[in-house]
């Protein structure tokens, strides 16, 4: 099977389970004939495959959210989730008994097929019994499916994830062999992470374009975004902004580290067949603030007994990067400082984003 395709067909198998779908105008042309319908039609036209990386030793440090990796599949345009002969016909016909959970006309939509994993550690590594006062050793790997519907100004967005936390998630392996490999000390205190969990997240979020502005060889704009986070992994509910400021300003959504909802390569608008067809640099500043009801990773397990800290309700982050695009491809660079995140976290975190994306 060539990497082109694969993830086609991991999008098929992902359809079956999507709980949340959206309805098209009627004005909006497919990609593909009814004459060739299916999956491997739809992998014939641009998409676009970004690798997160995430990591507190950009900023010297080894504790807390200590590693992350995201990799996602944006598909090209789709006319919709039911009626487009770019998938199969028996998915079409599924289709329909979601329709309503999303409905409204937009100009452009896609989907977006996600598998990643996170782990978080406590501060001290050499000790082996819980640390009561800092947050619990855990891991979490997962698969997600996304669904994005755009106009000029707005993207609405809806993601189910699919994973698990605890040793299943095998954090703790991923952890060792980067160590090791880079000759770091181990962490001691994996037997006490979180047990194994299934979690299940369910986002929805919108993105307006709320400014624009060009002048002599630069672009200027605005992008707030606000959404809501259901299950047992994390639930909360979040708000933020984004600016940027540079030269040839990707007509998306701005740039987020590795969260739901956060891939924000946004269908392509008009007659535009390519997101990347030139080249720009720009950069950018966003915040992003969560009320949170729960979060696995500092609450601990649903279901049984696990380590756990008092968490705080109001999280914020806040972002400064730069990102530069050539044809055909972009990378994007950001530092984030996260504010202490429960109560007897003596500071706050901070930690490096990279994402390379690339369109095919």
């Amino acid at each position: 099977m060539t990497p082109i395709f694969w993830p086609s067909r991991i999008l098929v198998f992902f359809l079956a389970l999507a709980p949340c779908l959206a309805q098209a105008g009627d004005s909006e042309a497919s990609l593909c004939e009814e004459g060739s319908p299916g999956i491997v039609a739809l992998a014939r036209h641009p998409e676009l495959y970004n690798f997160y990386f995430e990591n507190d030793l950009f900023n010297g440090t080894d504790s807390g959210y200590t590693n992350g990796v995201k990799f996602s599949w944006v598909s090209a345009n789709l006319k919709d989730y039911t009626h487009d002969p770019c998938l199969p016909h028996w998915v079409r016909q599924m289709n329909q008994l979601f329709e309503t959970v999303h409905p409204g006309k937009y100009t452009s939509r896609n989907m977006v097929v996600t598998a990643g994993q996170l782990m978080f550690t406590p501060r001290d590594r050499s000790r082996t019994d819980p640390i009561l006062n800092d947050r619990p050793y855990a891991g979490w790997l997962y698969l997600g499916l996304g669904y994005n519907a755009r106009d000029a100004r707005q993207m609405d967005t809806v993601e189910v994830n699919l994973g698990v936390v605890g040793p299943a998630a095998l954090a703790r392996q991923t952890q060792e062999f980067i160590h090791d490999l880079r000759g770091i000390p181990r962490f001691n205190g994996w037997n006490n992470q979180l047990n194994n969990e299934l979690g299940i997240q369910l986002v929805a979020e919108r993105k307006n374009r709320v400014w624009s502005e060009s002048g002599p060889g630069l672009q200027f704009d605005a992008i707030t975004h606000y959404g809501v986070s259901l299950g047992n992994v994390r639930t909360y509910l979040n708000t933020g902004l984004e600016l940027r400021a540079g030269n040839r300003i990707p007509n998306d959504f701005g740039t987020s580290p590795i969260r739901p909802a956060g891939d924000s390569n946004a269908p392509l608008e008009g007659p535009v067949t390519h997101r990347f067809a030139d080249g720009g640099l720009h950069a950018f500043i966003s915040a992003d603030a969560r009320a949170v009801a729960r979060d696995i990773f500092l609450d601990g397990n649903t279901f049984s007994d696990s380590p756990s800290v008092d968490k705080k309700r109001f999280v914020g982050d806040l972002a400064t990067g730069i990102a530069w695009q050539w044809q055909g491809g972009k990378i994007t660079y950001a530092r984030y400082v996260r504010s202490r995140e429960f109560a007897t976290q003596e500071d706050t975190h901070v930690f490096g984003s990279v994402t390379l994306s690339l369109e095919y």
